[in-house]
């Protein structure tokens, strides 16, 4: 599988990440085989958080045994250090690990931007982590491009994780002023979201892990919806988290024997044809 240094981590890391959600509720021995597959497959970048449900204590023990050969990164959503650094700790634990490659601040929203970048937020127990050794490097995770602009003010990250998605890219602009400004200071650049369809319509659709509706039954535009994605200036797609979408995702990435290529102009007005008929996207405008 192609593979990417990851901005200013310079982590060698794999197009296609695996997002930890994907074993939530899973039996230990399936979420066993599911790590090892992929680790096979060379995806070798993993990233988790403790909202995911049980996805920490599952993830933890199929990936002890491939530690050493992967990346793992991990998030908080508390705003303030002393939570923050509550949820780093117990992470470690559930996860067996004493590091992490990349520890992130998660869905910071406009309004507690100021809040993780004040006096006593969640940025200091990242910093603290960081000198510590305990975190090798820092980022943050958020679906709005504001937010995105002010927590690069900090000039402190080392990563970016943030919703590429065609339909959102294509019809609300979404991202691409993130993009851009996080490039200019060669973060890591982590997208989400390059399989998702539109707003979650009907809420039982048979994919509980996926907040939003995937592109189901559609191959065309879920290769076409993922090229997209690996296509823009970033460095790895994460895996949505189910795992007929993830193995949707590996065999899009094996077609093209591990680098899918860009779009072709023609297939690019395709993929523009079909998000104008997305009436509500994952993040609407």
């Amino acid at each position: 599988m192609e593979q990417r240094i990851l901005g200013k981590t310079g982590f060698n890391i794999s197009v296609l990440a695996f997002g930890g959600i994907v074993v939530r509720d899973t039996a230990a021995f399936d979420a066993a085989d599911c790590v090892a597959q992929a680790v096979d497959t060379g995806i070798n970048y993993f990233d988790v958080a403790p909202s995911y449900g049980n996805a920490q204590e599952t993830l933890g023990p199929a990936l002890e045994p491939h530690r050493s050969k992967v990346y793992l990164a991990c998030k908080t959503a508390m705003r303030t250090k002393k939570e923050a650094l509550e949820d780093l700790h117990n992470s470690f634990k559930l996860l067996r690990t004493d590091y992490f490659d990349v520890y992130q601040l998660h869905g910071v929203p406009p309004e507690d931007v100021d809040t993780v970048l004040g006096k006593g937020g969640a940025l200091e127990a990242l910093v603290e982590a960081k000198e510590r050794g305990r975190v090798r490097n820092i980022g943050f995770t958020t679906h709005w491009d504001d937010a995105a602009l002010r927590l690069l003010e900090a000039r402190i990250f080392d990563t970016m994780l943030f919703p590429i998605n065609w339909a959102c890219w294509i019809k609300n602009g979404l991202g691409q002023q993130a993009l851009e400004a996080a490039a200019r200071q060669n973060l890591g650049r982590i997208a989400i979201k390059a399989l998702a369809h539109r707003e979650k319509e009907p809420k039982d659709d048979g994919y509980p892990k996926c907040w939003y509706r995937p592109i189901i039954g559609d191959d065309r535009l879920a290769e076409l919806a993922l090229r997209f994605t690996m296509s823009k200036d970033i460095h790895t797609a994460v895996s949505p988290g189910d795992i007929r979408m993830l193995r949707l995702a590996l065999s899009i990435v094996k077609k093209y024997q591990g680098a899918p290529p860009p779009l072709s102009p023609e297939e690019y007005e395709e993929l523009k044809k079909r998000a104008a008929g997305v009436e509500r996207t994952v993040f609407a405008a």
